[in-house]
């Protein structure tokens, strides 16, 4: 098991070798929305995203309470041919001011996990494909 609950063994031989070769938990950039609606109805920037973890950003101020858990629907960028999922997550930071928040969550369940592999496997390939690309 990983922290947070994710069962390690639904996740890929590439996602977890790929993360214990670089670092326990390791965050792939994204250009992918969230939606929080107990806090938001709009969209959010998913800003990066682990197995573990998820960042967003928000061009408004949230009432965002720290350690306190969410729901949080995550909509892939339009290039991976995955629907949307829910993650259920714990706030551990947010900065947030009148006009703007940015919060990193811990991830504690994914009821989909299929589609929640599938989109952290996605993001490792194309960093890992960056990484060859620009040696």
């Amino acid at each position: 098991m990983l922290t947070g609950g994710i069962d390690e063994s639904t996740f890929s031989n590439h996602t977890r070798g790929y993360m214990q070769e670089r670092r326990k938990n390791i965050r792939y950039h994204t250009i992918g929305r969230a939606r929080i609606p107990a806090v938001f109805e709009g969209d959010m920037l998913l800003k990066d995203l682990s197995i573990t973890g998820c960042r967003i950003q928000c061009a408004k101020h949230l009432d965002l309470q720290l350690n306190t858990r969410y729901a949080i629907q995550i909509i892939p960028e339009s290039v991976v041919k995955t629907g949307s999922f829910e993650l259920l997550v714990e706030s551990r930071w947010i900065h947030s001011r009148e006009d703007s928040c940015e919060a990193a969550f811990m991830v504690v369940e994914s009821p989909k996990g299929k589609q929640f592999e599938s989109y952290v496997d996605y993001l490792a390939w194309r960093s890992e494909s960056e990484l060859v690309t620009s040696e």
